[in-house]
């Protein structure tokens, strides 16, 4: 790097140093905003969460001293914070004053609470929470009659199922308000307090199907009434004013599309798709890896605001509860909205936005106005001296006429022909965004010491259409192997790329390209991959998307088709593999499990290529985005030590 750079690149050792916030919760009257801040606590080696509260015209104060403290949500009346707390890994819910002070505990269940939502009159919490079986032994046999009976992340949880519970504030008495064996979703509470809807995969085969649809039940319990006729939807779901039908994020099949926002009526209407002339994916948010925001009303109930996906980027937007047009709130380019809440009795929102300078910022916009103010200064703040690179916007044509949108991360400093690392990732029908990454800080690394860093959003991504999303079912690897390589030939017919130093990484989907593309083509001098996918065969019942991954994703059906799944796998062609290949994957993935990683280790070492296999103790699928810390640094120094060793350097 050279000395006349303002400010110092960012290091892998820079991950212990991040502030990010999450989940804000606004006030009724807009004035404050409740959000969780994670920081790393180096000596337990940690993620560690707390509350704060800040105003448009009040600085950020904490309101918890954490480390386990999340998912806040505000009274009606808004004096008392609801949040959870983790004693051991098992959240409970507590409370506490919004001007701070004493934590009250209010629940000490076995296996814990889920997310609060206040009852409209402030006088009940509503939850839904894990349950097993009573007098179930310990260390029962788990037992499966159905294939949804493990969960990335949770494990397998055999017998267990997650059902609404309500608490009395006042007491702290808990009642159970659903039961059967199947699973409910976050709860949302209808304007009069009376009814709870919620989503459920309850039918009989929903294993197989993949359906989920939306239920009624009333606050005091019974037994659930479906409302609406869509079969595949998400939660949480949004009231109508009226309380005459609910909002829901879903689809009308379960195949590869849009998520749009759906209207499911009481009486039993037709379900009104909102948003599908939009061409754009709805993002509810509730995971870094998918960004956005549950839909919310505005206060006079008259629009829903919302999140799209458009060209990788995460914008919000307004519109009509009735349908019509969409205006942006929250939209530009290199911006992600990373959370929103809406106030209730003022047109007041608060947003989380990152951008290429930021992981993350609190801004309060007026619906009244359209410049947002930022209140927050997380990542300057954190990092010192230290700042992102940004990247740069590139499109790609390729050959067959597709536009292929991208990024390049380079020092401008750096001078002729360079390394590249592309970078995949993963879904496949996800999107980079080309904000601050706080990840990937080995893509930082490599560009201060003079590498191109190449991310792209070819078939298959979304924020492009549904056409573009859907290109690539039924033809991983093949229908987008162009939309990787001939953007690097392009990198190098400009003079920014050494042809013989080009190097691929990718996780999960991308960790299936890493070896697709070097079991295909001999361009790459070295490989990571990392939560790989090797054998698409071998995913139904192993993966806890095993049957989505094969019949929706792969396009293929899993008994019939099996020499197909089998053809179209990289260990099909693993013979072909040159590069040397390093394998990084979670101990308990149980999305792409681990005996994916530890066979495409396998096959190399016996081909006597070289390679190298890591498993991370306990890591699920996104231990890469939340697991410990240490392992998180030790996944991009590998990164960086790997390309150190086997990209030749110049003579």
């Amino acid at each position: 790097m050279s000395e006349s750079r303002a400010t110092r690149a960012l290091t892998v050792d820079d991950l212990y140093r991040f502030e990010i916030p999450s989940s804000p919760a606004i006030t009724p009257d807009g004035r404050l905003a409740v959000f969780v801040v994670q920081r790393v606590d180096r000596a337990e080696d940690s993620n560690q969460t707390s509350l704060q509260v800040v105003g448009p015209d009040r600085p950020v104060r904490p309101l918890t001293e954490g480390p386990t403290d999340s998912s806040p949500a505000i009274s009606p009346d808004g004096r008392t914070v609801a949040f959870l707390r983790s004693k051991d890994g098992i959240p409970q819910l507590c409370l506490v004053s919004i001007d701070g002070g004493t934590v009250r505990a209010v629940t000490d269940l076995e296996l814990g609470a889920g997310a609060p939502v206040w009852s409209p009159g402030g006088t009940v919490i509503i939850f839904s929470a894990p349950v097993k079986p009573a007098g179930l032994p310990e260390n029962a046999p788990l037992v499966a009659d159905r294939l949804l009976f493990k969960a990335d992340g949770a494990g397998r949880f055999g017998a267990r199922t997650t059902h609404l519970h309500a608490v009395e504030v006042a007491t702290g008495a808990v009642h159970r308000l659903t039961s059967g064996d199947w699973h409910a979703g976050p709860p949302s509470i209808s304007p009069d307090g009376t009814m709870i809807a919620f989503t459920a995969r309850a039918e009989a085969d929903t294993d197989l199907e993949m359906t989920s649809c939306a239920y009624l039940v009333p606050i005091t319990g019974g037994d659930p009434e479906r409302i609406g006729r869509t079969r595949f939807v998400d939660g949480p779901l949004l009231w109508l004013p009226d309380g005459t039908a609910v909002i829901a994020v879903g689809r009308e099949d379960a195949l590869i599309g849009n998520s749009r926002l759906i209207v499911l009526d009481r009486e039993g209407g037709q379900d009104r798709d909102l948003t599908g002339q939009l061409d754009r994916n709805v993002m509810p948010g509730g995971s870094p890896a998918y960004p956005g925001a549950a839909p919310a009303l505005t206060p006079d109930g008259q629009e829903i605001i919302f999140c799209l996906r458009d060209r990788g980027w995460t914008h919000a937007y307004r519109m009509p509860v009735t349908g019509g047009a969409a205006t942006g709130l929250l939209v530009g380019d290199q911006q992600v909205i990373k959370g929103l809440a809406v106030a209730t009795s003022s047109p007041t929102v608060v947003a989380i936005v990152a951008d290429d300078r930021s992981f993350g910022e609190l801004v309060f916009v007026e619906l009244d106005r359209s410049e947002p103010h930022p209140v927050t200064d997380l990542t300057a703040g954190s990092l010192g001296g230290s700042a992102p690179l940004p990247f740069s916007q590139r499109l790609f044509t390729i050959s067959d006429g597709t536009t292929v949108h991208g990024w390049l991360l380079r020092d401008p400093e750096t001078a002729g022909p360079a390394p590249l690392l592309l970078d995949v990732h993963g879904g496949p029908h996800n999107a980079w965004t080309g904000v601050a990454d706080p990840v990937h800080p080995y893509q930082q690394v490599l560009a201060d010491r003079g590498w191109n860093v190449l991310i792209l959003n070819p078939r298959g991504s979304d924020g492009y259409g549904e056409e573009f999303m859907r290109a690539v079912v039924g033809n991983w690897g093949s229908a987008d192997q162009a939309d990787f390589t001939e953007p690097i030939d392009q990198l190098i017919a400009e003079g920014l790329v050494d042809p013989d130093r080009v190097a691929i990484t990718g996780y999960s989907y991308g960790g299936f390209t890493t070896c697709y593309l070097t079991a295909h083509t001999d361009r790459f001098a070295a490989a990571i991959a990392g939560g790989v996918v090797c054998d698409l065969n071998s995913q139904l019942g192993a993966s806890d998307l095993g049957m989505e991954l094969t019949t929706v994703i792969g396009g293929a059906d899993p008994v019939t088709d099996q020499d197909r799944l089998i053809a179209a796998s990289p260990i099909s062609a693993v013979g072909k593999v040159r590069a040397p290949t390093l394998l990084l994957h979670g101990a308990e993935d149980h999305r792409c499990p681990v005996n994916q990683g530890e066979r495409w280790f396998g096959a190399l070492r016996a081909q006597r290529v070289a390679t190298r296999l890591v498993i991370y103790p306990g890591g699920a699928h996104g231990f890469v985005m939340s697991g410990p810390p240490s392992h998180r640094a030790d996944y991009n120094q590998r990164v960086v030590d790997w390309l150190d060793e086997h990209v030749p350097e110049l003579p």
